[in-house]
């Protein structure tokens, strides 16, 4: 089978903390984060990852959103 995406992003975005999980080909890293601080930012910047999937659900997913949108990232 042809591999055609090598690492891809899922986001569960809640009202205190947004919880990723990146998939690639030697596996998954999950991890939790804080809404009140930008360190998923660095995480997502570090695992350079698209796409990404979210549900397109409430406000809370507005501001990762606008990051990752300015960073290129597709949905």
């Amino acid at each position: 089978m042809d591999i055609i995406i090598e690492r891809a992003c899922g986001l569960n975005v809640q009202k205190e903390n947004i919880t990723a999980c990146i998939m690639t080909l030697e596996g998954k890293k999950i991890q939790t984060f804080s809404t009140k601080n930008d360190f998923i930012k660095v995480w997502l910047q570090r695992y350079v990852c698209t796409p990404v999937a979210m549900e397109n659900t409430s406000f809370y997913r507005k501001p990762i959103v606008k990051f990752l949108e300015s960073k290129g990232v597709k949905f």
